[in-house]
Parts: C-alpha cells; structure tokens; sequence
C-alpha cells in the first residue's frame, strides 16, 4: 500500500545562456539534442524530472545527474544552464515559444503574458493516492506556501532592472487567471467541475493549465507544491522538497483526525504570498492564520515546528535543520545576485553555482 509522502520527485526548470555574455540564448533544441531533459514554453528554457524517489539521498543524486547531463551538453555548445527565477534578460525581448502546439496555442491566446513568461520554477511532487485528500490538502498547506517561496527566492532582475523583489516570478506568473493560492474547495467533484468549467469558458485549454500554488497534479497521484523559484544550489531544492513532503503527511494526519478546513480568507493568502515575493527572508512575513506580521526567522521556526512530527518519522528532522542553517548562513539566491557587480556577474555566478550544485 502506497501511503501519502511516501514519494517525492522534483522538476526543475533552468534558463538557456551564452556562457560568455550571460544573456539568454534561443537554444534548447540544441541542448536537448545531448541532454535528459525536456522543453519548456520558450526556446531558452529547458525542464529536467526527476525520478519518483522514497529517499532524499536518492533525490539529491537523481538531481545531480540531470543537472550534469545539462551543463554538458550545454557546455558542448559554448552556452549555459542557469537555475534560478529569472535572469537579467528575462522579459527584455519577446522569445518565440518552443515548436510545439500547446505552447503555439497559448501564445496566440495569452500573448505579451507568453512573451514575458521568461521564469523558471522548482515544482515538488509528492505522493497522494487520494484525489479528494489531494484537494483537501492543498488547501491545508496554503498557508504554509509563501514561507517556501520566501526560502528560495532568486529573481530579483528582469527585464534589466532590479525590481526591488526577491522573487519577481511570482508578480509575473500573478497575471495568469488560474494562479495563486489553492481555492476554497473541499473535493475532486468540486475541483474537476471548476477545471471543467475554466476550459469551456475558454479561460484554458486544459487542466496542465491550472497553476495554483499548490495542486492535484493533472498527470499523477501527487500534490504539486509549485511556489517556489528555481533554485541554484542543490541544498536549497532537497530542502524545499523535505519540507513540502513533510507539510502534505502533516496535512493528511489532520484530515484523518477530522481536523475542520482552514477558512483563511484569500485575499490574506495573497498578501501573505505577495509580502514573501517582496521581501524573501530578508523582512517580515504574514502569518495568515493570526493575520498578523511576523519576522520571516519567527515564521520559518513556525514551519518547522509543524513539520517536524514528520520531519522526524522520515529521519529528515538533522538534515532539514542543517540545510536550513546554510541557506540562512549564506542568504538566499537574491541576496547573493544583489552583491555581485554587474548583472553579468549576476548571471555567471549562477550558472556556475547551478554546474556545481
């Protein structure tokens, strides 16, 4: 019997480079030619997938050797791969999308929200066998999202500016109709009759379409927990995917116990989400529960004290502790592109992190 959290996969989605200049490169037909990896919408990203994996140490080196075969293949071509939200050059120029029909529909349909959807993501895949769980936990995790996403933000440019944001991703993924927190429902018939209805407004074309924070995955017997930017180090993505993991088991052990449904009203969600894009770790975060501000540290501790029932029964409690105190020691990625001395610079440095893990 295949029991909730017992798997975990990851995708990651990078920026295409020139490895010389940094700027963004219409290249990954070429890439994908010598790389385990797949397309994304525009032609200077590419995703890798992971494996479905029980153990993080088996993650992490699942991982390491798609990023590897990435920058390989990548490097063959005097270009490289960048894990991060976005990249300087991100939203500057308008980027045909990869030769494919869905994507094609959609730039017809969404035009300059496809144009500039130059952002990459780290989406986590947890295992859920139940579809109505899988709905009724994403609505128990919402509250918990903007705190992951204040974890790994590193998209402080685009389109050649600093934006004052810590993840911008979040502002322009935000203008897309199905994203944002998980709404107010409490089962598949509700959550299938929702997609249904968005797809025969003509809203989307069809339920991938649906990019809430977190949701029943459309492929899979997963939660999706998809707030997070794309992260540059490896550390930074098995700890999003060990708390992730840790916050859905905790989720169904309240439903099991006839736990009610958390009742937070949207627009605090929002807010809560918005106040981490802005300011990452680095200010204060909402706590949606008490509707309060909070230090992002006060919040963070929150987090892992709710997760750590489970956190402890995967053994993952000590690691999770320690990527945790790295991430805090070093700054997340925003901080570490703010400092250096160009974007260039910017852009260099992650991709050379993103090779190294």
């Amino acid at each position: 019997m295949v029991n909730v959290g017992d798997t975990v996969g990851v995708e990651e989605e990078f920026h295409v480079v020139d490895a010389g200049t940094g700027a963004l490169e219409p290249a990954a037909r070429r890439v994908l030619r010598g790389a385990d990896a797949e397309p994304e919408l525009h032609r200077s990203m590419v995703e890798t997938a992971s494996g479905v994996q029980t153990e993080l140490s088996a993650l992490r080196a699942d991982l390491l050797k798609k990023r590897r075969s990435l920058v390989e293949a990548s490097g063959r071509l005097g270009l490289a791969v960048v894990a991060a939200g976005s990249v300087p050059g991100s939203g500057s120029t308008p980027s045909r999308v990869y030769p494919d029909a869905r994507y094609e529909r959609m730039a017809l349909e969404y035009r300059r929200l496809v144009d500039e959807q130059q952002v990459a993501a780290c989406q986590v895949q947890v295992g859920v066998p139940d579809k109505d769980l899988a709905v009724r936990i994403t609505r128990r995790i919402r509250e918990w999202l903007p705190t992951l996403l204040a974890l790994s933000v590193s998209s402080p440019f685009f389109a050649g500016q600093d934006t004052g944001y810590a993840s911008y991703r979040t502002i322009v993924t935000s203008r897309w109709p199905t994203v944002g927190p998980p709404p107010d429902l409490g089962s598949a018939a509700e959550y299938d009759q929702v997609v249904a209805t968005l797809v025969e407004s003509g809203v989307i074309s069809d339920a991938g379409m649906v990019y809430f924070d977190a949701r029943p995955s459309a492929r899979y017997p997963t939660v999706e927990v998809r707030v997070a930017d794309s992260c540059p180090r490896i550390d930074d993505v098995v700890l999003l995917a060990s708390l992730a993991r840790a916050l859905v088991t905790v989720a169904a052990e309240e439903d099991a116990a006839g736990r009610p449904l958390p009742e937070t009203p949207q627009v605090l969600l929002r807010a809560a989400t918005w106040r981490a894009a802005r300011s990452g770790i680095g200010g204060h975060l909402v706590d949606p529960a008490t509707r309060t501000a909070v230090p992002a540290g006060v919040r963070i501790d929150a987090l892992l004290t709710h997760a750590r029932p489970a956190l402890e029964a995967r053994g993952e409690w000590e690691t999770a502790l320690d990527l945790l105190a790295d991430l805090r020691t070093r700054g997340t990625s925003a901080t570490r592109q703010r400092r250096a001395g160009s974007q260039r610079e910017a852009v260099l440095a992650l991709a050379e992190e993103t090779r190294l893990g």
